[in-house]
């Protein structure tokens, strides 16, 4: 089975794997960073580092309709020869970190108030630079992917969290530490990694004059108004199974600290972050077949999609078997018996990931198929649950209360997205070599028989 994935898909596992090892090369240089922060600046500087690293990307994402998860959609063969596809996504990507760092600005007041009250607005008005310099590399690396230059945008994925690190130790000599040294790197980092990704994508695009010799050769253009809406639709209804994903993955942080108190947030922190391990294969999958789905026939994709989600499925549960078995010793040895209460919150949590490998390969092809919004409605589901079951269990079962709720959600919304894998493909059927015409109507008269493949790349012109 594990060869069907290797040969039959055309090498996805040795593709799943390097973005596995670049998401691993990530948090490795994250938790580095935490640590290092944390033992310059205490806590507070940790939660500090979180928040500046996480709401002004959120605030971005936002200001573009989503336009990082459209790009391989629309970079796609039939959609990518556009003439005014780069001009589009540039006057998107420029209109939306202007209007995300203003909004932010807006926002100081309020932000300071409730997240950054030790700091200076001064600091968060530099803060709010950071918008558009997260824009620049989270563009730049989601070009590569829909470009399909696997190896560089995992070479991106590592980059924009060991970069922070030197930038990080530099800043703390020269100004000192605090939230502000914590900025400069994040800004810094951002636009080294973000620049040298759109570097390559220039590269790969053969653009001249700093791509502003125009379509062809470059981003610079006059924007199509149309084109410019359907980017603005798909984006958003993919940014909505984003945020539905986030708050899956934190609402219970937030409702378990208001409602258990920060001691059993800690040691359920611990159990998620352990767990969370295992949905590292499934982001990888989702981010290497989206660019490669969305590039062939719908029929093709289909069937690649239901071959590569079997393994994946048992990818996953073998790596889960010897995580459950290795939640107690590891736990202590990372942080000691004081985080007993951790292990079981762990086990269950582990239990939750079972089936997202498999739905990672349904989320590729849903967002490969220009239905996004299938995907965050099926998440939105899990949402729901969490929030119930969280209500519900937390009171009076703490950690333990708020790892049922989740797995619970997770459960439910990766099965619903296999199964619907699985209805959406059951008569999908491996793609022959014959070439079948069909005919496609030039005129009410004149009809003209042409390969399949040719056919849907008229469709997609059409569309486009």
């Amino acid at each position: 089975m594990m060869r069907r994935l290797t040969r039959g898909s055309d090498g996805w596992l040795r593709q799943v794997a390097g973005n596995v090892s670049a998401r691993a090369v990530a948090i490795g240089a994250l938790t580095a960073a935490t640590i290092l922060i944390a033992r310059t600046g205490g806590a507070d500087a940790v939660g500090s580092y979180a928040l500046l690293r996480m709401l002004p990307g959120l605030v971005g994402v936002l200001a573009v309709l989503g336009l990082p998860n459209a790009m391989a959609f629309f970079l796609a063969p039939g959609r990518g020869e556009h003439r005014a596809l780069w001009p589009t996504i540039a006057m998107i990507a420029a209109s939306g970190a202007a209007a995300g760092t203003v909004l932010w600005w807006l926002l100081t007041p309020v932000l300071r108030h409730l997240f950054f009250k030790h700091d200076s607005t001064a600091l968060l008005l530099l803060t709010g630079l950071t918008v558009a310099s997260q824009l620049v590399m989270t563009l730049g690396k989601t070009a590569l992917q829909g470009l399909q230059q696997r190896r560089t945008a995992d070479l991106a994925i590592a980059a924009e969290e060991v970069a922070f690190l030197p930038l990080f130790m530099v800043g703390t000599k020269v100004t000192g530490h605090g939230d502000a040294t914590i900025v400069w790197a994040l800004m810094g980092a951002d636009l080294l990694v973000g620049l040298w990704a759109w570097h390559r994508v220039a590269l790969s695009e053969r653009w001249t004059r700093w791509g502003l010799a125009g379509p062809p050769h470059g981003w610079w253009g006059r924007p199509d108004r149309r084109l410019a809406k359907e980017i603005a639709s798909y984006g958003t209804r993919g940014q909505v199974g984003g945020l539905v994903t986030l708050l899956n993955a934190r609402l219970d942080f937030m409702l378990l600290g208001a409602m258990a108190g920060p001691a059993v947030l800690g040691t359920y922190a611990v159990a998620s972050k352990y767990a969370e391990l295992l949905r590292l294969p499934s982001l990888a999958l989702s981010w290497t077949a989206y660019p490669r789905l969305a590039a062939v026939r719908p029929a093709e994709a289909a069937h690649r999609a239901r071959r590569i989600a079997g393994p994946a499925l048992v990818g996953v549960v073998a790596i889960a078997v010897p995580a459950l078995l290795l939640a107690a010793p590891v736990t202590h040895l990372l942080y000691g018996n004081g985080f007993d209460s951790a292990i079981r919150p762990a086990q269950i949590l582990v239990l939750g990931m079972v089936l997202s490998g498999a739905a990672g390969a349904a989320t590729g092809l849903l967002y490969a198929q220009g239905r996004p919004g299938i995907n965050s409605l099926l998440l939105g589901l899990g949402l729901v649950v969490t929030v119930v079951l969280d209500l519900l269990l937390i009171p009076r079962h703490g950690a333990i209360g708020a790892s049922v709720a989740s797995t619970s959600a997770y459960l439910l919304s990766d099965g619903a997205l296999v199964l619907l894998l699985l209805w959406s493909t059951r008569t999908a059927r491996a793609p022959t070599s014959a070439r079948t015409t069909v005919v496609v109507p030039l005129t009410t008269d004149t009809p003209v028989a042409v390969a399949p493949h040719d056919a849907q790349q008229r469709s997609a012109g059409r569309a486009s």
